[in-house]
């Protein structure tokens, strides 16, 4: 029985180092890291139990101790303490894929059954060039878009994406090319070969492969260097490291964030807050923020302080120590250790240059496991609790509980990710009601999820829209008065519950005034509360032009024109080549009669929008120009026209249309004040 269940686990451990980097489901909304990082989560409880299983079959405990345990189990207890008490958001840091703690826990039960496996690096180097063959082949074949012109079903339209592969990005698919190429060179170099192969057959073979994933490498690089569709930016959008660097400064200046790191799933707050005017200048404006470093070293740091970095670098270092000061009297052995620490480095450099994402973790772990399966140097250790049998019950009832315990969760959590699937099938169906009742049911499963309560307040709001456009002469009914006052006061309860999560994302506060926004016509009170959530926003990402004209739209609309250009100037003064913001400044100083800086701001939009690419703003701001001047003495006419290739979008900020009158009072709760 004992014999079945260790090959059971050797089973599932090589299912999962075969399958994770290939998986992926189109039953969550997003389809690649999602089911990965659950794959793992549940893998990794399984695991467990067998084990467990085997303890309470057996009496006893066999463990072989190897020389990197208590570093990782160090690194693992700092990303533990710091989402413990830095964390704003713990569930959702918890789950974070790219750098959260059911990530990292998974990782470290497979390396502590992967690292214990005999004959792991033998059976791995021959499962290695099938993943190659399998992986370079789908990477070359949906280069050339094979299903481009071809109908498919709407579950399966993203088979037409170019950049398709089941890895997911295309940076992590350029990540595990290059682990293959890697592989496939210190093979060559080393020249070594199964015991009874031929060496010139070895040799081709091995080329082949070298050749084969060298060439998907190139496709997939090409691929991520290409300009998107919709701008001149390539597909590989990475934060600047100059401002990952900044981030990673701030922590180190309170002594709570300096140790232990301002906790994982929370580096968008820190980044809103380093960002700069240079930042406003580059074509990565519009994007307000990025959740993960440039690099995962800086990550690390960032998130989890200076004891997870210690715990990290002491990890790396020791990895380094070891084949270093052991003798390689075995040839295949030592060249394996060597073909190890070639991966290693190669994921060290990547760790150090990319963001962090679950393959390099998952790669990382692994080249950390095989190293230490080359350590035979601790005999194992056995524990029969035959004499000990209230232990022995202890630890069975404890483990299951805790194994019981995390599996009920995760799975809550993974179905709450299927329901939230299902709404957005709703929204392409056009089905407001899917869309509702679903969404509804994944905030059940999983209150703590940001984007799931940040969309729910949207569709409450849509709801209440909806309703109120079918008011007409202004009249109301007094059920549907309600029901739009309980649709309003939702979609607000769950846009507070996305800043209660994390107060320190701007965009929570953003989309909570965007709410309040929309209700200024039916509301009393809505546009003092969107004046409060739109200051909020500023001081959490002080360098965001847009919420400055937001909230200086809402001045605008109640015509206090003085407090709305001070807010437009702000925005302006931030990011001067915005033609909206320049739009906006102007017309609030025309509204004031300031007529010489009204004609100045209009000709600088003008400056700043491309004729050829936008020509029906182009013209529409050439002829409000026009009665701008008609308002100046002759002598101050001016004209200026240069082209600039900068988008423009141009619009005053108006609010909703429909009225309700009398307002509707909403209870005290709905201000972003109350708790």
């Amino acid at each position: 029985m004992e014999k079945n269940l260790q090959k059971i686990k050797n089973f599932i451990v090589y299912s999962l180092l075969v399958i994770v980097p290939f998986f992926f489901l189109n039953i969550t909304q997003e389809y690649f890291v999602t089911n990965k990082l659950y794959l793992l989560g549940f893998g990794s409880l399984f695991l467990l139990l067998i084990s467990v299983i085997e303890l309470l079959l057996t009496k006893k405990i066999s463990w072989k101790k190897n020389p990197f345990d208590n570093l990782i189990l160090l690194f693992l207890a700092s990303v533990a303490i710091s989402t413990l008490f830095s964390s704003p958001n713990k569930i959702q840091a918890v789950l974070n894929p790219n750098f959260g703690l059911v990530m990292i826990i998974s990782m470290a039960i497979m390396y502590f059954y992967i690292s214990r496996l005999p004959r792991i690096s033998t059976n791995l180097n021959q499962f290695q060039r099938i993943l190659t063959v399998f992986l370079s082949l789908i990477t070359i074949v949906f280069y050339f878009q094979p299903f481009k012109n071809i109908s498919l079903p709407q579950n399966l339209a993203f088979l037409k994406n170019p950049g398709f592969s089941p890895v997911g990005s295309q940076l992590d698919l350029a990540i595990l090319l290059g682990f293959f190429v890697v592989i496939g060179i210190v093979q060559i170099i080393k020249r070594g070969r199964p015991q009874g192969s031929a060496p010139t057959k070895y040799l081709i073979l091995n080329t082949f492969y070298l050749i084969l994933s060298s060439f998907a490498l190139f496709l997939t690089i090409f691929s991520l260097l290409q300009p998107t569709p919709y701008n001149l930016q390539p597909n590989l959008i990475l934060p600047p490291f100059r401002l990952s660097w900044f981030a990673t400064l701030e922590i180190l200046k309170n002594p709570q964030t300096a140790i232990i790191g301002i906790g994982p799933d929370n580096f968008s707050s820190i980044f809103t807050r380093v960002k700069d005017f240079a930042y406003n200048q580059s074509p990565l404006w519009q994007i307000n923020l990025f959740n993960v470093s440039h690099s995962a070293i800086l990550q690390i740091l960032t998130e989890t302080g200076i004891f997870g970095l210690l715990a990290f670098g002491l990890l790396i270092f020791n990895i380094f120590k070891r084949p270093i000061s052991t003798n390689f009297n075995n040839p295949p052995a030592g060249g394996q250790r060597i073909s190890n620490i070639c991966l290693f480095v190669y994921l060290i450099i990547c760790l150090f240059i990319f963001p962090p994402s679950l393959i390099i973790w998952f790669l990382f772990f692994i080249v950390i496991s095989l190293i230490a399966s080359n350590f035979n140097q601790f005999q194992p250790i056995s524990t029969n609790f035959n004499d000990v049998l209230p232990i022995y019950i202890g630890i069975i009832v404890i483990s299951l509980a805790l194994i019981g315990t995390s599996g009920y969760f995760l799975g809550r959590s993974y179905l709450s990710e299927f329901y939230f699937k299902k709404s957005v099938d709703g929204i392409t169906k056009n089905n407001l009601k899917e869309v509702y009742d679903n969404q509804r049911q994944a905030i059940i499963l999983n209150p703590y999820i940001e984007r799931f309560r940040s969309s729910f307040s949207q569709t409450n709001l849509v709801i209440a829209n909806n309703l109120s456009s079918k008011i007409k002469d202004n009249k109301i009914s007094e059920t549907d008065r309600q029901i739009i006052t309980q649709a309003i006061q939702s979609g607000i309860a769950e846009a507070k519950a996305v800043v209660s999560l994390n107060p320190q994302r701007a965009d929570g506060w953003q989309n909570l005034a965007t709410i309040y926004l929309n209700i200024i016509n039916t509301a009393k009170d809505a546009d003092v509360w969107t004046i409060s959530a739109y200051q909020r926003a500023i001081i959490s990402d002080p360098q965001n032009p847009t919420y400055r004209i937001g909230l200086g739209g809402v001045y605008y609309s109640q015509k206090k024109y003085e407090d709305a250009l001070r807010f437009f100037e702000q925005a302006v003064s931030i990011k001067p080549d915005w033609p909206n913001g320049v739009y906006n400044y102007a017309w609030a100083n025309f509204q004031l009669k300031k007529y010489p800086e009204a004609v100045n701001a209009l000709q600088n939009t003008l400056n700043l929008i491309n004729s050829k690419t936008n020509k029906a703003d182009y013209e529409k701001v050439q002829k409000e120009l026009e009665e701008f001047k008609k308002m100046l003495p002759k002598e101050e006419v001016k004209t200026d026209n240069v082209d600039k290739p900068t988008e423009s979008n141009l619009n005053l900020p108006t609010p909703p249309m429909t009225e309700i009158s009398p307002r509707l009072e909403l209870q005290k709760e709905a201000s972003p004040e109350a708790k």
